[in-house]
């Protein structure tokens, strides 16, 4: 019986990523990042970014076949995708590098050696596109290849340094940022979002390297007559993808990821602050009025102006001494320090609440002082979300009174 032969080759189709699938991952990171860019248009970072983002867009929609194919017929000239191509890879590693030197120094911290650093990459890759397009014009490439043209065309004069040229170009690029990149990873302090961030841009540019090692081993194995263009057709296209995604999403982590974070703290406060904002409308007999356009942050700023207007007006009614009872209470049954002013806190405010809803006027100068109490109304109202921890305290805090109470003969 005659043993199956492995076929990478056909391995590896099953595993196809079409490249449609990291240019729409890199719009939407580039359409996430847009209205920063424009509102802080003068932030050179940012403006990086969106130069970044657009040109790893362009890569991917210019290397589909089907965009090849139409480039060739429009210009008339077979295989001018190439160069092109190669041209917004190479821009497009030149821009990794620049945005990464300028962010890990940052704007305020530009050395003399920084700004070296960030001139010798425009130069040195400015000075590759050059060569790429003058290669190609002295080379003899008339059959238009739609996905082997490296390895096709890599035994071609002027085509052979081409491709080389761009590969070398582009492995550079990717071994240095990713150096860069996991360095900073490593620094200590960073924010959470940020670091996955970098995380997610370092795996997609090493990622970048294995496709380079891939497209240079299917080169080499042609100069040495050897076939190994499964390597360049079938391997570097589904690691270049997953290369760009990883790369997207890796911008859009530390924004996107900051952004939903803050939002759920501000939805999280809101509705920690419910069980008091209801105590203090039975207060008042009236609540904060809804507004339909109103934002998370106005909507948590209206809540908590309210709970504080209304403790103003109840301050008259708040027993002091219940309170501090109820605080030695608290700490009695085993409650931290902050969680028994919550728990004696809430204690006094059911306290005047039972005593009469109906406030009497406010005066500031006979009123006891609630500064502590405005200032933790979030804790508070997360004790208020534990009746029997209040009940138990309240109850040993009543029993001093009880006591004080002389007995009839």
């Amino acid at each position: 019986m005659k043993p199956l032969a492995l076929n990478p080759s056909g391995l590896l189709n099953e595993f196809y990523i079409s490249f449609w699938i990291p240019t729409a991952v890199l719009t939407t990171a580039l359409l996430i990042k847009l209205p920063t860019i424009i509102r802080l248009w003068r932030d050179p970072l940012l403006r990086a970014v969106g130069g970044l983002l657009l040109l790893a867009c362009a890569v991917f929609v210019f290397v589909t076949p089907s965009t090849i194919a139409w480039t060739n017929r429009v210009t008339g000239v077979p295989n001018i995708s190439a160069p092109w191509c190669y041209s917004l890879l190479t821009a497009f590693c030149g821009s990794c590098l620049l945005l990464i030197i300028a962010w890990r120094n940052g704007l305020s911290e530009r050395s003399a050696a920084t700004r070296r650093a960030m001139r010798w990459v425009i130069c040195a890759y400015s000075g590759v596109i050059v060569a790429l397009w003058v290669l190609f014009a002295l080379a003899d490439a008339p059959l238009e290849r739609l996905r082997d043209l490296d390895t096709y065309y890599a035994t071609t004069p002027f085509m052979r340094e081409e491709i080389l040229l761009y590969l070398l170009a582009h492995s550079v690029a990717c071994l240095i940022t990713s150096r860069l990149i996991w360095n900073w990873v490593r620094t200590e302090r960073l924010d959470a979002w940020l670091r996955w961030g970098l995380k997610l841009l370092g795996a997609g540019y090493v990622l970048n390297l294995i496709f380079d090692a891939s497209k240079l081993t299917a080169v080499a194995a042609r100069w040495f007559g050897g076939d190994l263009d499964w390597l360049s057709t079938d391997l570097a296209p589904p690691v270049a993808a997953l290369s760009a995604i990883l790369i997207a999403v890796g911008f859009i982590l530390p924004h996107a990821g900051q952004y939903l974070h803050d939002r759920w703290r501000v939805r999280l406060a809101h509705h920690e602050l419910r069980p008091l904002y209801l105590l203090m409308r039975t207060v008042s007999g009236d609540g904060v009025r809804f507004l339909l356009r109103a934002t998370p942050e106005l909507r948590l700023i209206r809540r908590e102006t309210f709970i504080r207007d209304v403790l103003l007006q109840l301050a008259r009614r708040i027993d002091v001494d219940l309170a501090t009872r109820a605080f030695g209470a608290a700490l009695e049954l085993g409650n931290p320090p902050a969680r028994a002013r919550a728990l004696a806190s809430a204690v006094s405010i059911l306290d005047a609440v039972a005593r009469g809803r109906t406030p009497e006027p406010y005066d500031t100068a006979a009123g006891p002082d609630t500064t502590d109490l405005l200032q933790e109304i979030a804790a508070v109202s997360r004790a208020l979300r534990h009746p029997d921890e209040i009940e138990a305290v309240h109850a040993r805090a009543a029993v001093p009174a009880a006591e004080s109470v002389p007995a009839h003969e």
